[in-house]
């Protein structure tokens, strides 16, 4: 039996953004952990928000993948404050449901990985916000054999986390 953990993820993905997503699951089930997804995995019986909390809840742990699912080429961040500042490149974004879901997770005291893409920032992808580091989203084409071994090092880690939840160590 593999052990559950909570993976937010888009459901709409680019190609490049699939191929990264299908080497986490990868290595997650390299390790016998079984990612759990409203949407993919799992399917919603109440509202969507409560529905996220319940599988949560059963997951020992969480993968967060800030894919850039908005990109913004114009804009002011704070305006009409003295802080007001113009963006100078383009700024991506994830789904707010990754800040939800991280949220939950983090509350849960659930052990969680991060991973966003290079342009992604704000909430939980911003360094120093939570006690976990970020990590840069890996780079499924081609992905050189000691980039491999540091993610697969990195997930080796993280699931003894994972590993210990699961069985209330």
């Amino acid at each position: 039996m593999k052990i559950p953990v909570f993976l937010s993820c888009p459901t709409v993905l680019s190609s490049t953004q699939a191929a990264a997503r299908k080497l986490i699951v990868e290595q997650l089930d390299q390790l016998g952990l079984e990612p759990r997804a409203i949407g993919r995995s799992d399917y919603p019986a109440d509202f969507p928000l409560r529905e996220v909390l319940i599988l949560a809840r059963h997951c020992s742990g969480g993968v967060v993948l800030g894919f850039e699912q908005f990109v913004a080429t114009s804009g002011t961040w704070k305006e009409g404050t003295e802080q007001a500042e113009s963006i100078q490149r383009p700024v991506a974004f994830s789904t707010p449901w990754n800040q939800i879901e991280a949220a939950i997770l983090f509350s849960l005291q659930k052990p969680v990985l991060i991973f966003r893409d290079a342009r992604v920032q704000g909430g939980v992808f911003d360094r120093g916000v939570a006690d976990v580091f970020i990590q840069e989203m890996p780079d499924p084409y081609p992905c050189p054999e000691q980039k491999r071994t540091d993610l697969h090092g990195l997930f080796l880690r993280w699931q003894e986390k994972v590993r210990r939840a699961y069985y209330g160590e």
